[in-house]
């Protein structure tokens, strides 16, 4: 297993990271018609928040996750996305977190949109494999997020099991990576795309991280037969 040590810790600054999250899974903000940008959105979030019975007591929280890191409310707007991605898991885990804890994973770069939703294609056509019907159509939206932070850049380190491009090998490797990265109280990683060259993305350990949560555009992924989706913006 790669020494921690040997690998670059980096200031990271990015006011636009880019994620997609199915439509399924959103809820307009409901004063979204009282705000004229996000910022007054925030604002309206906190003060709605104070005569609020919600918290977060209702999301399922695994086993690696403590509730006293999830954010609420009075966070602002987003962070109901950022404990969905730490709470809701895969039973196999992904690149950078196990079935005990999430992660948010996220791109970045001039090519940010076209790298997630390659990120995106490769994963949801994973699934049309397993029952062999390459017909589905799922629409996602953008969310958009700020990082000031320090994260682990794997960019030197193609050779390693956890960037190789398949789940089987890339996942049980990069999984301990990020348990070694969070024992040592590290934040996250930055990585080379294996969906789309010269893509850039990032996986966060920590909710705190995540700041400055946005809409962005919205974008149709149609299989019309083929493992090959058309992605077009609506």
């Amino acid at each position: 297993m790669i020494d921690l040590a040997d690998i670059p810790l980096v200031d990271f600054t990015e006011q636009t990271t880019l994620r997609l999250i199915s439509t399924a899974y959103i809820d307009e903000p409901a004063l979204s018609p009282l705000a004229d940008n996000e910022e007054d959105l925030s604002i309206l979030a906190e003060v709605e928040m104070m005569t609020s019975a919600r918290h977060n007591s209702l999301v399922a929280v695994p086993s690696g996750v403590n509730p006293a890191e999830l954010l609420s409310e009075i966070n602002g707007f987003g962070s109901s996305y950022i404990n969905a991605a730490f709470c809701y898991t895969r039973t196999t885990g992904n690149r950078f977190n196990s079935s005990e804890r999430g992660a948010w994973y996220a791109c970045y770069g001039d090519n940010a949109a076209e790298t997630c939703q390659a990120e995106v294609a490769f994963h949801l056509t994973r699934e049309l494999d397993n029952v062999g019907v390459y017909e589905n159509i799922t629409n996602y939206r953008e969310i958009l997020a700020g990082f000031t932070t320090t994260l682990y850049d794997l960019g030197g380190n193609g050779t390693e099991d956890f960037l190789q491009s398949e789940p089987e090998t890339a996942y049980p490797a990069g999984q301990t990576l990020a348990r070694n990265i969070l024992q040592n109280d590290g934040n996250g990683v930055l990585y080379p795309s294996s969906r789309y060259k010269n893509g850039q993305c990032l996986a966060a350990f920590r909710p705190h991280i995540i700041q400055n949560i946005r809409h962005g555009d919205l974008w149709q992924f149609e299989w019309d037969g083929t493992p090959e989706p058309v992605i077009r913006p609506i």
